[in-house]
């Protein structure tokens, strides 16, 4: 998806026109999540760019689009461009120390030599 979105319309406020463009990036990012995924990858993931407009753009995380179009609405513009690309990631395999870390991490603590009766 590379669009320019505009948050002006001669009928519907400003804030019911903010959640309908949040709306239709979700509605996006959740029918692509559904699509089968190629062979050797784990997940899908989002590269996505912000801006005032395309030349302005700059890389963000998916998690991000939010605040930032909240924060164009905050600076009174009314107009934004966000391109959000699909790719097939695979996810690094955890090597043995990570996983006895993450493993042993709970057994760590002793609660009965913190308490103090």
């Amino acid at each position: 998806m590379k669009k320019t979105f505009t948050l002006e319309h001669p009928k519907i406020n400003l804030a019911r026109r903010v959640e309908a463009v949040k709306h239709e990036i979700k509605k996006y990012q959740t029918r692509e999540r559904k699509k089968t995924l190629p062979k050797g990858a784990d997940y899908w993931d989002f590269d996505c760019k912000f801006g005032e407009t395309e030349a302005t753009a700059i890389d963000i995380h998916a998690s991000e689009i939010n605040k930032k179009i909240d924060a164009i609405v905050e600076q009174g513009l009314l107009s934004f461009y966000l391109e959000v690309l699909v790719d097939a990631k695979v996810r690094p395999e955890r090597t043995i120390a990570e996983a006895d870390f993450e493993e042993n991490d709970d057994d760590d603590i002793d609660i009965d030599s913190e308490r103090d009766d």
